[in-house]
């Protein structure tokens, strides 16, 4: 099975140059490659310029065997990229009806009517496949040309992942550009330092000089990316690898693959039929959106309360006035007060709470910005925890919710579980069937 030499990106945006919004089309990109043991060798951001295009194109064209452009697909005078690389191919440009049928479908939905600009999206290069949009209007495209193959997305995340996966990589896969089963495996974790992670591992990858191991670390959390470094590597191999990490690990393990940390914490609750609430201050509602960004968290999220200032926390938590005058918002008592009033006010089995300096202002001597008090709350009684996390301020509250829900993963893992985290075997399985 052939394998490509090499595979460049060129993702296309002003507001990218200038800061307004993050380079997510390339880490995403990146990631799902790379679990096929595929990996980028240059990336370009550019502006967009249709000449800027057709020039970086061509160079990146003459290198690649697999050319990924994102962006400047929509209907705007700023999307030049259909007719910019059509010029640098000498492809004219065909209109194409069952596209235009789909975005006048779509933007009936919406009220919106079809306009001449939006129809600017209807044309596409002779030659090219046009890759259906399902939840957006701009089309995505493919073209071939001897061992070269082009992959056209469009700039919307979401629209860029719905066609990337479920139309530009099975074409990849029928070219023999992907195996037909990724052969990398995610390993996460949570609550510890990415170099004790590898003091840990390090004894297992030793007797594995043919895995590459790549660490990421964001947010109280480390993945651990296992790959082959060359073909041949059998899944096998890195499942049971895998499998040793988690041994390794123990508590410090999460899971399998990139499921969000409440995420885990539901599917554990779920299991025992248990229900949890939120309770906070510095987080700022963080806590209670990981959990409703899950779905089906109404089964186990009774809910909670984001109580800023003082006077909310007595009126809706019923913590003592004496007790924030004595010993300050910011401390273990209050987030003990706050957790157990969340779960008598939500009657929850669960609950966790947050106060905290997240910065750039306040703090103090003995709490400096930074340091946040988590609560929680079990069937067994309320305990707080202080933590110092170091950071901006989104940087530290978004630390703090990973710390909480951690917490509540960590303690649930202490009691009998129904049916356990899922094995190597069904995390892979699942992989599979996406």
């Amino acid at each position: 099975m052939a394998s490509p030499r090499r595979i460049e990106l060129i993702i296309l945006g002003n507001e990218l140059l200038l800061g307004a919004r993050t380079n997510e089309h390339l880490s995403y990109l990146a990631s799902e490659l790379g679990s096929y043991g595929l990996s980028i060798a240059r990336n370009f951001v550019i502006q967009d310029d249709a000449s800027e295009i057709g020039k970086v194109f061509k160079d990146a064209w003459k290198r690649s065997n697999i050319l990924i452009t994102t962006g400047g697909l929509g209907p705007t005078s700023n999307d030049n990229t259909r007719e910019a690389i059509a010029k640098a191919l000498g492809r004219k440009l065909k209109f194409d009806e069952d596209t235009r049928i789909s975005i006048e479908e779509r933007l009936s939905q919406t009220g919106m009517t079809l306009t001449e600009k939006v129809m600017k999206q209807c044309y596409y290069p002779e030659g090219f496949t046009l890759l259906p949009n399902r939840i957006g209007t701009a089309p995505g495209l493919l073209y071939r040309e001897g061992n070269k193959t082009l992959i056209m997305l469009p700039g919307p995340t979401a629209e860029l992942k719905s066609i990337f996966e479920k139309q530009a990589i099975p074409h990849l896969k029928k070219s023999n550009f992907l195996v037909h089963e990724k052969n990398s495996i995610l390993v996460r974790t949570a609550g510890v330092a990415e170099s004790i992670i590898e003091e840990h591992l390090t004894p297992i990858f030793e007797k594995h000089p043919n895995i590459k191991v790549g660490f990421c670390s964001k947010h109280n959390l480390v993945d651990i990316r296992l790959s082959p470094k060359r073909p041949g590597l059998s899944s096998k191999t890195l499942k049971k690898t895998a499998e040793t990490c988690k041994q390794a690990l123990g508590n410090h393990f999460v899971c399998f693959g990139a499921t969000p940390l409440a995420e885990v914490v539901i599917q554990m609750l779920a299991e025992r039929k248990k229900t949890i609430a939120v309770a906070e201050s510095c987080t700022g509602g963080l806590l209670a959106n990981a959990f409703t960004d899950v779905p089906g968290a109404s089964q186990v999220f009774a809910g909670g309360d984001i109580c800023y200032n003082n006077d909310a926390k007595i009126e809706l938590l019923d913590v003592p006035e004496s007790l924030l005058l004595q010993h300050g918002s910011v401390s273990a008592e209050v987030a003990l007060a706050m957790v157990t009033g969340v779960a008598e006010r939500f009657c929850s089995d669960y609950a966790l709470s947050s106060t905290g300096f997240a910065g750039p202002g306040g703090g103090t001597k003995e709490n400096p910005v930074g340091t946040v008090y988590l609560g929680f709350y079990s069937p067994l009684g309320a305990w707080s925890r202080k933590i110092h996390f170091m950071g901006d301020r989104p940087t530290v509250k978004q630390h703090a919710v990973n710390a909480a829900l951690d917490w509540v993963r960590r303690e649930l893992l202490e009691e009998p579980s129904l049916s356990g985290q899922p094995s190597i075997e069904e995390w892979a399985l699942a992989e599979i069937l996406k």
